[in-house]
């Protein structure tokens, strides 16, 4: 009997030492699973840091890019708008030149030919009912600020004096062209093509009937009582 609690007090106390070293392990590893946890949690901690500080530099060089590639674009198109403009002016320099070119041309050929410099401006739709140099006087008087309602005095006025021909001359006179200014030469204040061009006859006769009769159903009122103007 003795023995038997012997072996049995023995067996007891072996499994209550297993059993106190297990628990001793279980609470051992607990330990540390909780400090290899922590120890991560805190090693963690500058890796986020770094990876924020990371993206701040990131997004800062990107936003540097964006603002370059913007004051690229900007001056791009300032050297564009200014190149255009730049273009844009040579072109009328251009087209000035050769239209100046043309009606010297045209007035060197009328004057070998003998004939009428043609007018190559613009004609109102109001002067449509007019031709040859008529047609020429109505957009001429329009363009110097007469309406359209002077034309039939201006037309009755040079009807009289010449009959609207560019080569009309009083031999006892000396007065010549469309308006017969006296002496013809007075004309050449206009345009040196004075003796061929018709549009530049009526320029200086329109500035003349202006300086001395502000219209011309003044000159035609004028000419009416004193058979001139």
């Amino acid at each position: 009997m003795d023995r038997l609690w012997t072996r049995t007090a023995t067996r007891a106390a072996s499994v209550a030492l297993l059993l106190t070293g297990l628990a001793g392990g279980v609470y051992l590893g607990q330990q540390r699973e909780l400090t290899t946890d922590a120890a991560l949690a805190s090693s963690s901690i500058p890796i986020q840091d770094a990876d924020m500080q990371l993206l701040k530099e990131r997004q800062g060089q990107h936003a540097a890019a964006r603002a370059l590639q913007r004051q690229a674009e900007g001056i791009a198109v300032k050297k564009a708008t200014a190149d255009a403009r730049s273009a844009a002016a040579k072109a009328r320099t251009t087209q000035k030149k050769a239209i100046e070119k043309k009606k010297e041309e045209d007035a060197k050929k009328a004057l070998e030919n003998g004939g009428p410099v043609p007018y190559d401006g613009p004609i109102p739709d109001s002067c449509n009912d007019f031709s040859g140099a008529r047609q020429t006087g109505c957009a001429l008087m329009l363009a110097a600020g007469f309406g359209i309602a002077e034309f039939p005095c201006l037309n009755q006025l040079w009807d009289h004096e010449s009959g609207w021909n560019y080569k009309a001359e009083n031999t006892g006179s000396g007065a010549y062209g469309i308006p017969q200014a006296l002496p013809g030469s007075k004309m050449a204040s206009a345009g040196a093509d004075w003796k061929t061009n018709p549009a530049t006859q009526i320029k200086w006769g329109l500035g003349y009937i202006e300086g001395r009769y502000n219209t011309p159903c003044g000159a035609w009122n004028n000419f009416q009582n004193n058979g001139n103007y």
